[in-house]
């Protein structure tokens, strides 16, 4: 789980938002990302520990990315290199997608589970993108990203196998799209 950029468009820590009868936008997307795997990482830079101790649900572990002002490669890298040697893969999911429908999620899982080998990225239309399914075997290509570039590069080229998982167009990056999106949840409840 990336959550380790300063939310600049959104001029405070989105991590921290509040979404009524659900905890905070991290908390949950680490339920969200329960549904992939039961050891969820959360990589975290700016404004670390608050949004560590704002965040009601504990992942398995918090990653400190100190060089988080380099954009999303860094990352990117600092949760591949906390991963265990024997990993044969890994989910990334984003911290600001609270919309993302559980039976895509489920869709995912499955894929993987029946192809741990290849590719699995969440459909965009005209890309692929988190999230994803990264095995072993694409590391290096991420680990060689820098400033910004986020994995959407690396699966694409690798021809990711698609997963429709609805919800995957809406990010929370202004005030605005958060009023937009927190009234959407409001209406699933």
């Amino acid at each position: 789980m990336l959550a380790a950029g300063r939310s600049k468009r959104m001029g405070r820590a989105k991590q921290t938002l509040s979404i009524p009868g659900q905890g905070t936008l991290l908390g949950h997307a680490i339920e969200q990302a329960r549904i992939l795997s039961g050891r969820v990482s959360v990589v975290v830079g700016a404004r670390y520990p608050m949004i560590r101790y704002r965040t009601p649900q504990t992942p398995s572990r918090w990653v400190y990315c100190s060089d988080w002002r380099q954009g999303m490669s860094a990352s990117l890298a600092a949760g591949i290199r906390s991963l265990s040697p024997k990993a044969r893969g890994v989910y990334v999911l984003v911290g600001d997608q609270p919309l993302l429908a559980e039976q895509g999620l489920l869709r995912l899982h499955r894929s993987v589970r029946q192809a741990p080998g290849q590719v699995w990225a969440a459909d965009y239309g005209a890309r692929v993108g988190v999230p994803a399914w990264i095995p072993r075997s694409l590391w290096p290509e991420v680990l060689r990203l820098q400033g910004d570039s986020g994995a959407g590069r690396v699966l694409n080229q690798a021809r990711a196998n698609r997963v429709d998982i609805a919800g995957v167009e809406l990010d929370v990056d202004t005030p605005a799209r958060w009023q937009q999106i927190k009234q959407m949840l409001a209406e699933q409840t």
